[in-house]
C-alpha cells in the first residue's frame, strides 16, 4: 500500500510538469500571453505608506491653514445628464474667485477677451444673490433651497464652491473608517467620515493618491446616503507667494449629480489667506433689475 501511494503521488507530479507546459504552448504553439510590457524601474508607481492619524492630520493641517482665496480660473460648465435627456456644454468663462471662512463667497464670470460679464454670485453661508446682467435679473435666495430648476446650470449656488474649495475639518468626535482603494491606474487611501445622530451615515469621504498622499478627491453625503457632491483636485503645484501652505490644486471639478451639472475650474493665478474686506462679499441689484426671491416652498416673489 505505501508503494502504491508514492507511485500515485509521482505520477502526479509528473502530470504537473507535463500539463504546464503544454498550456503554454497550446493555441499552435504560441503562448496565451498576447503582450507582456517591461516597466522600468525609474517610471514605476510608489505606493506610499501612511497611518490614519497622519492622514487625518494631513488633511485637517491644510484645511485649518487655508483661510481666504482669491483667484483667476477658467471655467467650463456642464449641465443635464443621461437621465434628463439633455445634456448642454456651455462656453469656457473667465472667473474671478474670492472666498473666506466660514461661509462667503463671490465668483464673477466674464466672457474672455471682451470682458463682458455674464453672473455675479456670492453668498454669506444664509443668503446668496446672483445677478444675471444678461437677463437683467437678480435672484436671491436661501442658502438651504433645494427646489431644483428646470434649467440644471441654474442650479449652481455660490455655496457649492465654498464647500470644494474650503475644506472643512473633520472634528476629533467624529467617527472614521479608514480603507485602501486600487484600480488599474492607481492607489488610494479612502477615510469616509461618518455623520452621528440616531443612526449613523456617511457625510464625506476623502481620497489620498497614496503616490504623494495628495487630496485627490471629496465626496459629500446627504441623509440616506445621498451623494451631494463629487469634487476632484488635480495638478496640485507650489504657490508663488508660499506662507503657511505652499500648495495648491490648479484644477477642480465639481460634480453636483443631483443638482445635474459639473464645473471644471482650471486655476491660473491663485493668492491665498490674504485679508479680503467684508463688503466684497455683497452685491446689490443693478438699476433697473428684475428683483427675484426665491422662496424654499417653490413659489417666486418678484419685484421690481
Amino acid at each position: 500500500m505505501e508503494f502504491r501511494t508514492s507511485s500515485m503521488n509521482f505520477v502526479r507530479k509528473c502530470l504537473v510538469w507535463v500539463t504546464l507546459p503544454a498550456l503554454a504552448c497550446s493555441c499552435g504553439g504560441r503562448s496565451p500571453v498576447t503582450k507582456s510590457t517591461t516597466v522600468p524601474p525609474a517610471t514605476r508607481p510608489v505606493a506610499l505608506e501612511a497611518t490614519e492619524e497622519q492622514l487625518l492630520d494631513r488633511y485637517n493641517a491644510f484645511a485649518r491653514n487655508l483661510q481666504s482665496l482669491n483667484a483667476t480660473a477658467e471655467l467650463k460648465p456642464t449641465a443635464g445628464s443621461a437621465y434628463s435627456g439633455v445634456i448642454s456644454e456651455y462656453h469656457e468663462v473667465k472667473a474671478f474667485v474670492l472666498a473666506a471662512r466660514p461661509y462667503d463667497v463671490r465668483m464673477i464670470g466674464q466672457v474672455p477677451i471682451v470682458g463682458k460679464t455674464v453672473f455675479d454670485m456670492a453668498s454669506d453661508g444664509q443668503t446668496f444673490e446672483v445677478s444675471i446682467p444678461p437677463k437683467n435679473k437678480f435672484l436671491v435666495g436661501p442658502v438651504t433651497l433645494e427646489r431644483p430648476s428646470s434649467k440644471p446650470i441654474e442650479n449652481l449656488r455660490p455655496q457649492h464652491l465654498v464647500e470644494a474649495l474650503l475644506w472643512p475639518e473633520v472634528r476629533k468626535e467624529e467617527v472614521v473608517l479608514p480603507e485602501e482603494f486600487n484600480d488599474e491606474s492607481a492607489r488610494y487611501y479612502v477615510l469616509t467620515v461618518l455623520r452621528g445622530g440616531y443612526q449613523s451615515e456617511i457625510l464625506r469621504k476623502v481620497w489620498f493618491d497614496r503616490a504623494d498622499l495628495h487630496v485627490v478627491r471629496l465626496q459629500s453625503y446627504g441623509p440616506k446616503g445621498a451623494l451631494l457632491s463629487d469634487v476632484r483636485y488635480a495638478n496640485w503645484q507650489p504657490l508663488d507667494a508660499p506662507s503657511s501652505l505652499t500648495e495648491y490644486p490648479r484644477s477642480v471639478r465639481i460634480d453636483r449629480p443631483r443638482d445635474e451639472y459639473r464645473l471644471e475650474m482650471t486655476f491660473s493665478k491663485i493668492s491665498l489667506n490674504e485679508p479680503i474686506a467684508a463688503d466684497r462679499f455683497h452685491l446689490e441689484p443693478p438699476a433697473g433689475a428684475e428683483v427675484v426671491h426665491l422662496m424654499t416652498t417653490g413659489t417666486e416673489d418678484k419685484k421690481l
